[in-house]
C-alpha cells in the first residue's frame, strides 16, 4: 500500500507547489494557460512519443483490455446520456464531462501504483494504450469538432484528431514501438527532456487554478460533479470487475490489476484539454481533485478486498 500513498502524496505536493505560487502572486491564471499549452502542444506529445516507444503494445489486445473499456465505455456513456437529456451541455461540454468521469490516471499515477501494489508497470499498459490510442483521439476529435462550431462531418471527426499532437505524438511511439526502431540520441534526449516536462507543467498549472478559480462546487452543477465523481470512482471499477469476473471468467491477481487501474482518478490532462478548449474547466478541475483524494480508500478496498 506504500505505493499508492507515495504516489497519491507526490503528486499532491507538486499541485500544492502550484497552489502555493498562485497565492504568493508569484504566477496568475495567464501562467496557467501557458503551462497548459506548453503542455498540451509540446511537452505531452513528447511523453506520447518516448512512453508508447517503450511500452508492449501487444499488450493492448489482450482479453483484460475489454474489461477495461467497459468500464470506460459504461462511465462514460452514462455521463453522456444525463449531460445531454437532463443538463442539455454543448458537445465540448459534454466530451469534457466524459472524459472526467472516466479517463483514469493511468501514466504518472497509474505507473507507480501498478508497479508497488501489483508488482508489475506493466499492468497499466493495456489502460494507457487504449486511452493514448483510441479513447483520447475520439475525444479530441469532438472538441475540434465543437471548437468549429459543431458543423463538421463525420469525415472530419474522423480524420481531424490526426493532427492534434498528442494523436501524432501517441501514433509515432506505436510505430517505433511495433517496429523496434528506435530514434538516435540526439532526438531521443531532447524528447525525453521535454516529455519529462509534461507531467509537473499539469500539476502545476492545475495547482494556480485551484488557488485562483472558483472554489470547490461553486461554479457548475453540483449534481454534475456528483455524478461525474461517483462514475470515475464506483462505476467505473464496479463494471470493470464484472465484465471480468463475471464475463470474462478473469480471477486472481490479474482481476485485481484491472479493477485497480479502473479505480485509479481522473487524470490531470483532462483539464488541460478542458483549458485548451475552454470547455467545463472547472467540472475538469474539481472531480480531478475530489476523485484524486477518493481513490486513496476505494483503491485500498479494492486491494484488502481481491488481494
Amino acid at each position: 500500500m506504500q505505493g499508492v500513498l507515495n504516489g497519491f502524496t507526490t503528486i499532491g505536493l507538486v499541485i500544492a507547489v502550484g497552489a502555493l505560487l498562485a497565492h504568493l502572486r508569484i504566477v496568475d491564471l495567464g501562467a496557467q494557460q501557458v503551462l497548459s499549452r506548453l503542455a498540451f502542444f509540446v511537452a505531452s506529445p513528447a511523453l506520447m512519443v518516448v512512453t508508447l516507444s517503450r511500452a508492449d503494445v501487444h499488450q493492448v489486445l489482450s482479453a483484460n483490455l475489454g474489461a477495461s473499456a467497459a468500464g470506460v465505455v459504461v462511465a462514460g456513456g452514462v455521463y453522456v446520456l444525463l449531460a445531454r437529456t437532463l443538463w442539455h451541455r454543448s458537445m465540448g461540454d459534454t466530451t469534457i464531462g466524459a472524459l472526467s468521469s472516466s479517463y483514469v490516471n493511468a501514466g504518472n499515477l497509474g505507473i507507480p501504483v501498478a508497479s508497488y501494489v501489483l508488482g508489475d508497470a506493466a499492468f497499466v499498459a493495456p489502460t494507457l494504450l487504449f486511452q493514448l490510442l483510441v479513447f483520447q483521439p475520439i475525444a479530441l476529435g469532438f472538441l475540434d469538432a465543437d471548437a468549429h462550431g459543431g458543423r463538421s462531418s463525420w469525415w472530419w471527426l474522423l480524420t481531424r484528431p490526426f493532427v492534434n499532437p498528442l494523436t501524432v505524438g501517441s501514433l509515432i511511439g506505436l510505430g517505433l514501438s511495433l517496429t523496434g526502431w528506435t530514434l538516435p540520441t540526439m532526438v531521443s534526449a531532447p524528447l525525453g527532456l521535454l516529455g519529462d516536462m509534461a507531467v509537473p507543467s499539469m500539476l502545476v498549472a492545475y495547482g494556480i487554478a485551484l488557488r485562483l478559480g472558483p472554489g470547490l462546487g461553486r461554479a457548475g452543477s453540483v449534481a454534475e460533479l456528483v455524478t461525474t465523481s461517483s462514475l470515475k470512482l464506483f462505476v467505473q471499477p464496479a463494471v470493470a470487475w464484472f465484465v471480468a469476473s463475471v464475463v470474462l471468467g478473469v480471477d486472481g491477481h490479474a482481476l485485481l490489476a484491472i479493477v485497480v487501474t479502473s479505480a485509479l482518478p481522473t487524470a490531470q490532462n483532462i483539464f488541460v484539454h478542458a483549458t485548451r478548449y475552454d470547455r467545463a474547466t472547472v467540472l475538469a478541475r474539481d472531480t480531478i481533485l475530489i476523485t484524486t483524494i477518493g481513490a486513496v480508500p476505494v483503491i485500498l478496498l479494492v486491494a484488502a478486498l481481491l488481494g
